[in-house]
């Protein structure tokens, strides 16, 4: 029991880690002391996870999660490694205090337009195929 009650803590904990690293990178995206090539990284990753719609809706069986529990925590991982260790803890600790997490329009509005150009891509070979 004891084993269960350990891994599910971790797991919570793991969590809210990866929650507060998506804060940090949302504020190194936009400090002038972070090297370009890891604003670029952090700036793509934070607005694709604070963007109120999923790139791969949750309801598609299996693939609908792959972002959250795969795609997410390794894009973080490794724009976490770009920024200097000094810069990272410092944006960790203002994360940690922020109390309200921000959210990304702007990655909202670029998931629909990709959306929208696969479901074009997809009419158009629908017609393609059906004359």
């Amino acid at each position: 029991m004891r084993r269960s009650a350990d891994v599910m803590e971790r797991a919570r904990q793991w969590t809210r880690n990866l929650k507060r690293d998506v804060v940090a990178l949302w504020i190194a995206a936009r400090d002038p002391r972070t090297p370009w090539y890891a604003k670029a990284a952090a700036g793509v990753v934070a607005a694709y996870a604070l963007s109120p719609i999923d790139l791969i809706p949750d309801f598609i069986p299996i693939l609908g999660y792959l972002d959250e529990l795969f795609i997410l925590p390794i894009g973080i991982a490794l724009t976490v490694r770009l920024i200097p260790a000094d810069l990272m803890a410092e944006f960790r600790r203002t994360a940690a205090s922020r109390e309200k997490r921000p959210y990304s329009i702007i990655a909202a509005v670029v998931i629909v337009f990709i959306w929208m150009l696969a479901l074009s891509a997809l009419a158009h070979l629908a017609y393609q195929y059906a004359r």
